[in-house]
């Protein structure tokens, strides 16, 4: 597979890294040539220093072979110009384009259906919000997301001292829980990631991801010691595109919400935007606007400010004032192994969220979703098992997966079944997968030849 990445920055990078890891045809564009620079010098893949938006740079790069082309500089119209053009010179090859300005929503449809026949259109702050939304659930989760339409659920949680499973064998849960036992798919300890086995234990202190049918979402959490909590009243720091977005879509849940904003200009356009929500012109750091606003009794705070460290220093802020539950929007890649250590646990990126919602458009076949974990250093894969695939020639003891990999569940129709060594995958099956970043190659290879992948 050829995929033609246009523009070198965060997003471009990062997906340009993950698909040379997996021996992918990766070709950058970027009209910086220090950019381009570094790449070439970073990553296993070539690069052709011009604009996206000009044929000739385009047909240089190889755009004829192309399977697809990924337009994400950081100008929208540079992207779509750029898709335009690929659609003019090779109408067969694939469009994602990532666009983060409002103005376009209206013209979404006609840009999919009219040229440049864009075949998939990312927003990275609808994702993030999505993100969000997800998060402000389960006040004891760092991360949460879903699977099969909804069906099924991954949670992950920092265990307390006093959590039923700390210092517990894995190998135990089923005795303790019987068919309620919770999956554990992942433990991250020391900034580490591990796939556990079960002579493995739980301890207090490590960010634990559990796989569940969603339907026993609560009675799992319950017998981990989390209690959810209904979410009521939400502050938002920063009233950006981000927090514009969300407040939006907290207003039609009927969740009570304030936005604290700095620009005096930015309120005001708020406030003629906004319906219910309180739009406070103030800084997000100052102590006393969030003792008049009384911040402790706010069941979430989020900040969304374009400044990782003010986002930080507000969050912390939160949680001294006696706030649990804090969200974190968080650009720089290399914060996130110091985030826990400071306590700041629940956090999102628009830059991993859009990386997240276009590996999986890129990735084709059998796979269905593709969602990354703990800044990228591992990834839960939903595939459908084929009947050529050994993966359904015996029990799951007997398969042979690739180290750092664990299968989590199984899809079979209407029955979702969280597997035990004895389980077996049949063909027509969907099945979920985790695997620790340095073993998706590994992986990858293993369901190209036996499951028709990618």
């Amino acid at each position: 597979m050829k995929i033609i990445i246009v523009g070198a920055g965060g997003v471009g990078y990062n997906i340009a890294s993950r698909l040379a890891l997996e021996s992918k045809n990766v070709v950058v564009v970027d009209v910086d040539a220090h950019a381009t620079r570094k790449i070439a010098e970073d990553l296993d893949v070539k690069v052709v220093t011009g604009s996206g938006s000009n044929p000739d740079t385009l047909r240089e790069a190889g755009v004829v072979e192309a399977d697809i082309l990924l337009a994400v500089t950081d100008s929208d119209e540079i992207n779509i110009v750029s898709c335009l053009i690929a659609n003019q010179i090779s109408p067969m090859t694939r469009k994602l384009v990532r666009l983060r300005n409002e103005g376009f929503i209206p013209f979404h449809a006609s840009l999919k259906n009219e040229a440049p026949h864009i075949d998939n259109i990312i927003n990275p702050e609808a994702e993030v919000v999505k993100s969000i939304r997800k998060l402000m659930t389960i006040p004891g989760a760092v991360d949460k997301g879903e699977f099969v339409n909804g069906r099924v659920k991954y949670v992950g949680i920092r265990l307390s001292e006093t959590s039923p499973i700390a210092g517990m064998e894995l190998s135990d849960f089923h005795h303790i829980f019987g068919h309620e036992r919770p999956l554990l798919a992942a433990i991250i300890r020391n900034n580490k990631v591990i796939v556990p086995r079960g002579k493995d234990r739980s301890m207090a202190g490590d960010l634990i991801y559990f796989v569940c049918n969603t339907e026993k979402l609560e009675k799992t959490l319950e017998l981990l010691g989390v209690t959810v909590r209904p979410v009521k009243k939400v502050l938002i720091v920063g009233g950006g595109r981000i927090g514009f977005k969300l407040s939006q879509s907290l207003e039609q849940d009927n969740i009570q919400v304030k936005i604290v904003e700095s620009s005096i200009d930015r309120c005001n356009d708020l406030s003629m935007k906004m319906a219910k929500t309180v739009v406070l012109h103030g800084d997000g750091g100052d102590q006393k606007l969030f003792m008049e606003e009384n911040i402790s009794q706010m069941d979430a705070v989020v900040t969304v400010t374009n400044d990782d460290e003010t986002n930080i220093l507000v969050s912390l802020l939160a949680k001294n004032m006696g706030v649990d539950n804090t969200i974190t929007r968080i650009s720089k890649a290399s914060y996130y192994p110091l985030l826990s250590t400071i306590g700041i646990e629940k956090v999102v990126s628009p830059r991993i969220s859009a990386v997240s919602s276009i590996l999986q458009d890129i990735r084709q076949g059998n796979v269905i979703s593709d969602i990354s974990i703990y800044g990228e250093q591992g990834e839960f894969i939903e595939a459908v098992a084929l009947a050529s695939s050994t993966i359904t020639k015996g029990p799951i003891k007997d398969i042979s997966f690739p180290k750092g990999t664990l299968l989590v569940c199984i899809i079979r129709q209407d029955e979702i079944i969280i597997p035990t060594g004895e389980s077996r995958v049949e063909a027509g099956d969907r099945i979920i997968l985790f695997a620790i970043l340095a073993a998706v190659k590994k992986l990858e290879k293993m369901l190209t030849v036996k499951l028709g992948f990618f």
